[in-house]
């Protein structure tokens, strides 16, 4: 008896190494003490799980931002595209998808846009269009319950727990097919269109503070959108089309050069990309032409089991020479509409306050 309580206890108490110094304690907030949200978040780099995750995204960030207000070493100070854009000692790549400017979140992409934090944009197609949309009309917010058959009879869509009524599509129409309209005009003179030069047309057209398009139009920071027709603007676009004998010609290519070039001319690089698919795959390839970023962060609910690239690891991108080997990169497994503000407050928007606080 005696001789198996000791292999019992062999094998339950195995003996300890020393933890690796440097190894933070694990400790979370304590309300009894005052509590602020630069405190709360702070806490979170000692919480575990994604806390902690969230916590070193908001480290990273700022880690990128402090490189990116560096001076410029090099004699090329601008961006070959769009002309006259501003180079940074790190240019930051910021994508994002649709469902995100349906939600909420549109706002703190716009914050970070409006005060030229963000060096190029990459989203789908309803990231474009909705943003122009919320100019035109609202969304609501609905139950993910909602019955997908009565809206359908009352004319309303459903993104989750958001409700998009059907004429805000019809407004967006109303609104767009005359801009087509000079678009075509302009091609038939010899102007040749990207999705990129599209977006920034109809940045410039909607004239609105409230939209992301209107504020990277402001600042000349592009928008690629390589999937500009998998939406409702593509569905614009079909309608255009068959009424104009074959409508816009938009070359993708041209885009995929401008995107490719800005990333092979960064000193450094940083992404910063909210949710999956296109969006995601498309800001990292374009830093594998200059062999990975140097900063890297995801925020998804993506899962790697299935092999898709949504939900890879950075470690997986490392392996296509999408991410640098020794780069610092991060993945916070969470919907994006949950930490993403909590990650613009103790980053973006502390550098805003202190300009603020400056003047």
């Amino acid at each position: 008896m005696a001789d198996d309580l000791a292999t019992a206890q062999s094998a339950v108490l195995v003996p300890s190494d020393e933890i690796p110094e440097g190894k933070p304690e694990i400790i979370g907030i304590d309300f009894n003490k005052e509590v602020t949200l630069d405190s709360l978040l702070s806490s979170f780099l000692t919480t575990g799980f994604q806390a902690t995750h969230l916590g070193n995204a908001i480290k990273e960030v700022n880690l990128a931002l402090d490189d990116r207000e560096k001076e410029v070493e090099g004699d090329e100070k601008t961006f070959p595209y769009p002309e006259g854009r501003k180079k940074r000692a790190l240019t930051l790549f910021m994508g994002y998808t649709s469902n995100l400017v349906s939600s909420g979140l549109r706002e703190s992409i716009r914050y970070c846009v409006e005060h030229d934090f963000v060096d190029c944009l990459v989203t789908t197609a309803g990231g474009i269009e909705e943003d122009i949309i919320k100019c035109l009309r609202p969304s609501y917010v609905g139950a993910f319950t909602d019955k997908g058959v009565e809206l359908r009879k009352r004319g309303i869509n459903r993104v989750g727990n958001i409700l998009v009524p059907n004429r805000n599509y019809c407004d967006f129409e109303t609104w767009l097919m005359p801009i087509l309209d000079k678009c075509l005009e302009e091609q038939n003179k010899g102007f040749l269109w990207t999705p990129s030069k599209l977006i920034r047309r109809l940045g410039l057209e909607i004239n609105d503070p409230s939209s992301i398009l209107y504020w990277a139009a402001v600042h000349s920071i592009p928008i690629f959108s390589p999937a500009l027709t998998d939406g409702s603007l593509g569905d614009m676009l079909y309608f255009h089309s068959v009424k104009n004998d074959g409508g816009l010609r938009i070359d993708i290519v041209e885009d995929v050069r401008h995107i490719n070039t800005m990333a092979v001319k960064s000193e450094k690089s940083a992404v910063l990309i909210m949710g999956g698919g296109v969006v995601k795959h498309h800001i990292n390839n374009a830093n594998l032409m200059r062999n990975g970023s140097d900063y890297t962060i995801f925020i998804n609910t993506g899962q790697e089991f299935d092999g898709s690239d949504s939900g890879a690891s950075p470690d997986e991108a490392v392996s296509w020479g999408k991410i640098k080997p020794n780069a610092s990169s991060v993945k916070v497994c969470a919907d994006a509409t949950l930490v993403f503000p909590l990650l613009v407050s103790q980053t973006f928007a502390k550098r805003v306050n202190i300009k603020k606080e400056k003047k």
